[in-house]
């Protein structure tokens, strides 16, 4: 597992507005952490296909269809980052080329408020 990987996830339970079901994230933990046996949890970034969610400003990062293996055009949710147990990335997608995860990262940061 590795920052940049997308996978399928299993997002259950959730509760209120957040993203939930079998839906792709994007992997955005440090590697230290990702390669790590030992440690159980990684931070991710949910994926949406929801139109709706590309008017959410610099925190929707638009992915094109076939960008890591991604099924369908899609909008990494960074203002939704969490953090899972392992077990619920179910299955590897593939992996993101640098510019779009640099442009989740910027979306992280706007998220965070971090310069």
């Amino acid at each position: 597992m590795r920052r940049g990987e997308a996978y399928w996830a299993t997002l259950e339970p959730r509760s209120g507005s957040e993203q939930r079901g079998r839906r792709p994230v994007v992997v955005v933990s440090h590697d230290g952490f990702n390669v790590a046996i030992a440690w159980r949890s990684v931070i991710v970034v949910p994926l949406s296909t929801s139109i709706r969610q590309a008017a959410r400003g610099p925190t929707a990062v638009p992915l094109p269809a076939g960008a890591g293996g991604l099924p369908g055009e899609s909008i990494a949710l960074c203002h939704q980052v969490t953090t899972l147990d392992r077990s619920k990335l179910v299955e590897r997608i593939g992996a993101l080329p640098a510019g779009l995860l640099a442009m989740i990262e910027s979306g992280l940061k706007a998220a965070m408020d971090l310069s």
